[in-house]
């Protein structure tokens, strides 16, 4: 691999190939990975490094390449006492979820180590080599080529693409190309390639993986049934809906059709309201984070023609020492789906199993207390959570935002799990504990990808079902009940994230899960060192006085202290323009002018058009409505040369545009005209 890193900048440190690996491709879960890993080594004992355990950590190289951290991470399992082509399995498995023709012990192998860890997932095909075996391996979608020969003089040639090397036809015995998910492995010691089916067959009968999962993996179906949770009346859930930002727009636009047809809504390309940085709205926390996209070389994934190659599986519980698996590392409740509805999160709440311990902790501040208030309660929120894991073994953290009333604001659900799980993967703690998230915030598919990007294993959006049954009782859902309308919407849910995460090329939500695929726009430096570590954020912003000053402003209209002309969902403008909702740049003022300026041939009006729409720094609409261009000298009208000169030098590239005062580009533009035989006389006249 004679080339420097493509996503990175080059180093010879980076040139391929490294110590056990050749990758052509990207992990696109790296950050995610990275964190998993140093929470991991907390956990770390081996008998093959015994007490110098401590000595090879930290694992992963914060200066390597995507490829080099992948490298580091294969060289710790090998060392460890794995086989090179089962530690390749481990960490790019093939799809095992949904294809139906996989034997049981195969799928038994990658469901057991997926309790172990989350696949590295991104295109990639890598070579691999011990010594003694050299092979390759291509990831589930098969976004890399590669190809070989194997000829009858014993040679063995896989490359990106064939023709790297002038073999003779007839000295060809076999040619192929590797399948997406397989394995190409050569044994120097045995002379032979030895078949996917044959590795794959031999590592997943070693040990009875099948028997453990029964004794010790518990899926959500398996539960006993909890009471059901009595229902809110139309005033209290209003309050509440307040409280977390609802709108009439959210009711109709988002959460409508996702109930009413499993779905998630659709919208037109572009936003042209106001940011949320720059909104004088209260905004969401969320809406401060734009998720990341595939870039030229790094494909995204088709989810609905490929979803045989696409999980939503994710497990609860703690992991198990990654370097000495035993029966009951898979010791885990195993759920279909990220998004829970209440009765399923009930079950998960009042669950009593061994090794698997549920505790709840409150994500709520003290409205008198304001910015410190915030901060205390984050605080206390960490301390709280250590004091769960390490004193009383809990395995399980839900945190929740029920009991919102007059005295105690919601922390935004967004800085409660990002924060937390970045404190306990600072303390080695992060891998003893899953965490859940009770939310009444939560409603968008953007909303449920950003929990789950910064750690968060399950989500349950009471409010967003409270608020469909109040849709149904209201007579705004006709023709549906309340367990198929849940249903709908965590289906529209769960499958708006896997498009999301297939975007960037991600395949499994066990991947998606902490791996940060997001850029924060106008949050300031120290918050994002704290509460969202790693994260890009190419410019700065809000600190916690204002995060909890927009929570508070949502809280008063919630709660306000005199009830003046009824209690009603304010009516929204984010998707749509309203009078009294977000500043759009396209809205009946300007539409008026473009169209009027259209039908009329008005260059006067459709002046005031673009002045309008130009003018985004007075409405705070962009970023780049805040820049302006750094005027050049300007040459006085008095001073400027002849016509012909004045073209001569523009010809020559003497002379620019934006170095003449306003009143010489007038002449000038009046000039062009008359050189090139035209004359401008219509409206707008210069």
């Amino acid at each position: 691999h004679s080339r420097f890193s493509t996503n990175t900048f080059p180093s010879w440190n980076r040139a391929h190939p490294y110590r056990y690996i050749a990758h052509n491709g990207e992990i696109n879960t790296l950050r995610g990975n990275i964190n998993w890993m140093h929470a991991r080594e907390a956990l770390f004992v081996s008998e093959a490094f015994g007490e110098d355990t401590k000595k090879i950590l930290p694992i992963i190289d914060p200066n390597g390449s995507d490829s080099a951290m992948f490298d580091n991470t294969l060289e710790l399992l090998v060392l460890a006492g794995r086989p090179l082509a089962h530690a390749m399995m481990m960490m790019i498995p093939e799809p095992w979820s949904n294809p139906e023709s996989m034997d049981d012990s195969r799928r038994a192998f990658y469901q057991y180590h997926s309790c172990l860890m989350e696949p590295w997932d991104g295109p990639a095909s890598i070579a691999f080599t011990d010594g003694k075996q050299m092979g390759a391996i291509l990831d589930r979608n098969g976004l890399r080529p590669s190809r070989y020969y194997v000829t009858k003089d014993g040679l063995v040639i896989m490359a990106s693409e064939a023709g790297v090397l002038e073999v003779d036809p007839a000295n060809v015995a076999q040619k192929g190309r590797l399948q997406p998910g397989r394995m190409f492995l050569v044994d120097t010691e045995q002379g032979r390639i030895i078949d996917d089916a044959e590795i794959k067959q031999k590592f997943s009968t070693e040990r009875p993986y099948r028997q453990w999962l029964d004794e010790f993996l518990v899926h959500l179906d398996d539960l006993p049934d909890a009471p059901s949770v009595p229902q809110p009346d139309h005033e209290s859930l209003l309050q509440r809906q307040i409280a977390f930002g609802y709108t009439h727009e959210d009711e109709r636009i988002i959460i409508t059709p996702m109930a009413r047809d499993g779905v998630e809504a659709i919208g037109s390309m572009g936003n042209d309201a106001a940011l949320a940085v720059l909104s004088n709205k209260p905004r969401l926390l969320y809406d401060y984070f734009k998720q990341l996209f595939a870039q030229v070389t790094n494909p995204p994934i088709d989810c609905i023609r490929e979803e045989l190659i696409t999980s939503a599986e994710t497990r609860l519980g703690s992991e198990g020492n990654l370097l000495h698996p035993t029966p009951s590392a898979c010791r885990r409740v195993e759920l279909k789906w990220p998004v829970l509805t209440n009765e399923e999160f009930a079950k998960i709440r009042r669950m009593e199993l061994p090794g698997l311990k549920v505790g709840v902790l409150p994500i709520l501040f003290r409205v008198t207390r304001g910015e410190q208030g915030l901060r205390k309660s984050l605080e206390e929120l960490c301390l709280m959570a250590r004091r769960l894991i390490e004193e009383e073994e809990i395995s399980v953290i839900i945190l929740s935002d029920r009991g919102v009333n007059r005295d105690f604001a919601p922390i935004p659900a967004l800085l409660a799990i990002a924060g937390l799980h970045h404190y306990l993967i600072r303390e080695g703690l992060r891998t003893r504990m899953s965490l859940i998230l009770e939310t009444g915030e939560a409603r968008e598919v953007h909303h449920f990808s950003l929990l789950i990007g910064y750690g968060c294993s399950a989500i349950n959006p009471y409010v967003a079902f409270e608020t469909i049954d109040d849709m149904i009782r209201e007579g705004l859902l006709p023709n549906i009940d309340h367990k198929k309308a849940c249903l709908n919407f965590v289906k529209a849910a769960s499958k708006g994230v896997i498009k999301v995460m297939s975007k960037m090329g991600i395949s499994a939500i066990q991947s998606y899960r902490g791996a940060q695929v997001f850029e924060a726009v106008g949050i300031r430096q120290d918050i994002i060192d704290q509460f969202f570590t790693w994260t890009p954020s190419r410019v700065g912003g809000i600190g916690l006085r204002t995060i909890a000053n927009e929570v508070l402003m949502r809280h008063r209209a919630a709660y306000p202290e005199r009830l003046v002309d009824g209690h009603v969902l304010p009516e929204g403008g984010q998707y749509k323009w309203r009078d009294d909702g977000e500043y759009h740049l396209f809205n009946p003022e300007t539409i008026h002018r473009l169209q009027k300026a259209v039908r009329t041939g008005s260059y006067a009006v459709f002046k005031d058009y673009a002045q309008l729409v130009n003018d985004q720094a007075k409405n705070l609409c962009t970023l780049r409505g805040l820049l302006a261009f750094k005027p050049g000298d300007p040459v006085p009208l008095e001073e400027v040369e002849p016509v012909e000169t004045i073209m001569k030098r523009f010809k020559t590239g003497a002379m620019s545009y934006g170095s003449i005062s306003k009143e010489a580009h007038e002449t000038l533009a009046i000039a062009m005209n008359r050189i090139g035989g035209k004359s401008n006389t219509g409206e707008g006249g210069e």
